[in-house]
């Protein structure tokens, strides 16, 4: 096992064990990940994602890849955007702690995550242009919603890396600081707290909607309002405000 899982209330930390690969993602890693995104355990309600050693994630393990013809590549492909879809939509917010290398497909594992932290090391890259590849987990969709696609062509085509105060200015990330498993762990308490389906709202709702045509989106924004106030924790949440107290959601 290439994913180290370790649970402590109501938050798991998912930790790529292959350090001395820099974590760079073969498919049975990436299988594990996505397989844990499907079946969360019972009480989780919020996941940490990190990598051993140094690096967040260094891409795809090229030692392990092999000749591919186009119908093979053309699947292979398919198969990180499934997975890709189970941890930005399987359910669980999940929040990123990276160091050091964040490239190629660790950058399309990183843009699937909810919340993102970066250490002062951090370096996104897509450097597979220089390598005689296109990116295949994701980016031209993920990637390309957060910095643009003008800006992604030129990522892309130069092989640029942003450190991470840079990517912190065009989203890459959402907080650099010196100690990011700290601060994601923390983030993950306060996300935990919140209630179920307003998690699984903002998680769902907000990618779809903005990729609907403006009247589909307010009309499917006003059905997941009108779910999210009617729920039992939307209840406790206006009581505990009345009471001044903090909620306490189920």
């Amino acid at each position: 096992m290439s994913l180290d899982i370790a649970i402590e209330g109501r938050v798991a930390t998912l930790t790529l064990k292959r350090p001395d690969k820099r974590n760079a993602m073969n498919d049975a890693l990436l299988a594990e990940l996505s397989g844990f995104c499907d079946s969360p355990p019972e009480g989780v309600r919020v996941a940490i994602l990190t990598g051993a050693g140094d690096h967040f994630c260094a891409g795809l393990d090229l030692a392990e890849q092999h000749d591919r013809d186009a119908a093979e590549g053309l699947a292979h492909s398919r198969g990180w955007h499934r997975a890709l879809e189970r941890v930005q939509f399987g359910g669980l917010p999940i929040v990123t702690a990276m160091r050091g290398a964040v490239i190629g497909g660790g950058m399309e594992v990183a843009t699937a995550c909810h919340v993102r932290v970066a250490g002062p090391d951090v370096r996104f890259q897509l450097p597979e242009g220089k390598r005689g590849f296109f990116v295949g987990g994701g980016a031209t969709v993920r990637v390309g919603r957060i910095i643009g696609p003008d800006r992604l062509t030129e990522m892309m085509l130069t092989g640029r890396t942003y450190g991470a105060e840079e990517g912190l200015a065009l989203g890459l990330c959402h907080y650099v600081t010196d100690d990011p498993l700290a601060k994601a762990r923390e983030l993950a308490e306060q996300i935990a707290s919140n209630a179920r389906m307003s998690n699984y709202f903002a998680i769902h709702g907000v990618s779809k909607i903005n990729s609907m045509a403006p009247e589909e989106g307010f009309f499917t924004e006003a059905l997941c309002t009108a779910m999210a106030q009617t729920s039992p924790d939307a209840k406790e949440g206006f009581r505990a405000f009345l009471d001044k107290r903090a909620p306490e959601f189920k």
